[in-house]
């Protein structure tokens, strides 16, 4: 049975699981860098050290959407020409790909180092926070090209029908850095520079593995060199088709750097450290809600596509009824161990410890709802409505979150900043489902007798 049937017949549960899995544990893994990052900073330099990476992860965020922007606008077009049995042109997307990632990120590299101070000061870095800022900074600017040849090229190894290689890619990558930042922080007393060289050295084992995957024979596309010279329309087509998820991107690093800026204002150098763990926190959670959507997407579209609305349906609320599960779980572990997840940071001062309990409280209170809202924005992406699916992803992290950060800390202060998130969780949540269940109905105007029978390959 080919997997275009299996889409269409097989029991949605077995699909969804079987899809969302691999895409779970590499979405997982990708989150351990910042994880890692930050316990064993917190454990080995303190609060300051938490601040100063915190402040430098608006950049952070930029150089990712540079990697989406090449990454998967190239992916989709050499998906697409292979399915035009077009592999010479799908060869030389490739090749361009690489070197708009390499070009781009040196650029990135040279204006980082050049104008590292004023824009950390952007970015919320006090006095005390600068020196720690700006020694993790100048040391991960350094691995800009390497973390975008491995993060960028990694999306065309999942692209090109392997999976478990991409998700083997960036787990070489988060295992290797668990083992340097130790021995960086404690073994070698590097402080919070160690975390950062131990950031780029396994971002660069990352990147020669995916080049060695290309280079070494594994792969059934190919890099050749005489592709290196960019073309312009190869260079159009991959901003148009990369455009949405690098605008996602870039808003949500201008709305960190509004928050960062929100809490040295309000709250000082131990409310950006509070950030910084809660940050790494929310990355664990919400990781796995991005890969039950990679995991949904195929199916959905697919029956979208055959109008087998009933299996679009029960897709959809099982991916629903998993993210929501996740995101709860996740809920719970930060109302009843939020003590152990700040120790674990190394917050062992009682007014740091209170903050941080505290802040999650508010932070994570409308966590729950997330499930529903993510899920549902990856419904319209999945059936081909971009426009849709984009406005509800920027509802909560631009659309309703920027305002909320400038108008609420003006009443409430400090914990208007952090009540800020949830907010913007609520109302992107309200506006999502008035969408979402509209959808539904327009699908069972479509199709009533479909939604309403039992055949099996509606099951």
């Amino acid at each position: 049975m080919d997997r275009s049937t299996q889409l269409g017949t097989e029991p949605v549960g077995k699909l969804l699981l079987r899809f969302s899995l691999p895409a779970i544990v590499g979405m997982i893994v990708q989150s351990l860098y910042n994880l890692i990052d930050r316990i064993f900073i917190g454990q080995g330099v303190g609060p300051l050290g938490l601040a100063g990476a915190t402040v430098g992860f608006p950049f952070i965020l930029i150089f990712m959407a540079f990697g989406m922007l090449v990454g998967i606008g190239g992916n989709s077009l050499v998906s697409i020409s292979l399915g035009e049995k077009k592999k010479d042109y799908a060869e030389k997307v490739l090749a361009n790909s690489l070197v708009l990632l390499i070009g781009i990120s040196v650029v990135l590299t040279i204006l980082g180092l050049w104008f590292i101070e004023p824009l950390l000061r952007i970015a919320g870095a006090s006095d005390t926070i600068m020196p720690y800022a700006k020694d993790y900074m100048s040391i991960i600017l350094l691995g800009t090209v390497f973390n975008s040849i491995g993060f960028g090229m990694n999306n065309f190894i999942r692209g090109e029908g392997n999976p478990k290689v991409a998700m083997l890619t960036m787990l070489v990558g988060a295992v290797l850095n668990t083992i340097l930042d130790p021995l960086f922080i404690f073994v070698f007393d590097m402080g919070i520079a160690g975390a950062a060289w131990a950031t780029i050295i396994s971002q660069t084992v990352t990147a020669v593995w995916v080049l060695s995957y290309y280079f070494g024979g594994r792969s059934s596309l190919k890099i050749h060199t005489k592709y290196f010279r960019i073309e312009k329309t190869i260079l159009l087509r991959i901003l148009a088709v990369g455009s949405a998820p690098f605008a996602m991107q870039f808003a949500a690093s201008i709305q960190n750097t509004i928050l960062n800026s929100q809490l040295q204002y309000y709250g000082g150098d131990n409310a950006i450290s509070v950030m910084g763990i809660m940050y790494s926190i929310a990355m664990l959670i919400l990781m796995p809600i991005f890969g039950i959507n990679q995991g949904s997407q195929p199916i959905i579209g697919y029956n979208y596509g055959a109008k087998l609305y009933k299996r679009v349906v029960k897709t959809t609320e099982l991916a629903i009824l998993a993210a929501t599960s996740v995101v709860t779980l996740g809920w719970l572990v930060t109302r009843f161990f939020s003590e152990f997840i700040v120790g674990a940071f190394g917050g062992g001062d009682p007014v740091f410890l209170d903050l941080a309990r505290h802040a999650m409280g508010i932070f994570f209170f409308m966590y729950p709802l997330l499930g529903f809202q993510i899920v549902s924005a990856n419904y319209f992406q999945a059936t081909g409505k971009p426009k849709q699916a984009m406005f509800l992803s920027l509802s909560r992290q631009v659309i309703f979150l920027i305002p909320a950060l400038l108008i609420l800390p003006r009443f409430f202060g400090l914990d208007g900043v952090y009540g800020a998130t949830p907010t913007s969780d609520f109302f992107a949540a309200v506006v999502t489902g008035i969408l979402f269940f509209t959808e539904l109905r327009k699908l069972r105007r479509l199709e009533p007798e479909v939604l309403g029978s039992e055949l099996p390959a509606q099951s």
